[in-house]
């Protein structure tokens, strides 16, 4: 499949939205994120449009909620918007209490349309990876980070991976396993 021009507008969009937005504790810019979703999404199977809501899953969320996910609809169409808006957790600012946010997200998880899910645990694959690896550079302090602490951070993304193996098993979802089982207990 090839990529049209409206990828690379997409691309564009969000590295402005996220051009001053770093990865949790580090210097790595935002956009590493979402170019990994994206190419996971791509090399997942997924369609165009999944790969754009891939680069722009976060927008919403952090980068201006409701008006940001207007313009996303006008420029990138309805598949697209509707994807960021099932990978959101939060509209409002600031967000709600975090175990609340996150146990009302996981409960609508698994009725949200397999376009969504890909997107969706192609995001949570990534971010388990960072943690893994923030893991191995910076130890434990890693948990400091989350808002959920080690203990919340790891129930929350065991019951993404007990989720998505059942709402969508296959590779991506195997990684998402294998990486969670990882993390120490």
């Amino acid at each position: 499949m090839s990529l049209s021009t409206i990828y690379d507008d997409a691309l564009v969009y969000a590295a402005q939205l996220h051009r001053s937005q770093f990865r949790k504790g580090s210097n790595v810019p935002y956009i590493a994120h979402l170019l990994s979703v994206s190419s996971r999404v791509l090399s997942a199977g997924g369609s165009e449009v999944q790969a754009i809501a891939g680069l722009l899953h976060d927008a919403a969320e952090d980068q201006g909620g409701q008006p940001t996910l207007d313009v996303i609809r006008r420029r990138f169409g309805d598949g697209v918007a509707d994807i960021v808006t099932d990978c959101t957790d939060s509209w409002v600012e600031p967000k709600p209490l975090w175990r609340p946010r996150k146990e009302a997200y996981l409960a609508k998880l698994p009725d949200k349309p397999a376009s969504s899910l890909l997107v969706s645990l192609a995001d949570k694959v990534d971010n388990a990876e960072a943690i893994a690896r923030d893991l191995d550079e910076v130890g434990e302090m890693v948990w400091q980070r989350f808002t959920g602490g080690k203990d919340g951070t790891i129930w929350y993304y065991q019951t993404l991976s007990s989720i998505f193996d059942q709402v969508l098993p296959g590779p991506l979802a195997r990684q998402l396993a294998r990486t969670v089982d990882a993390f120490p207990a």
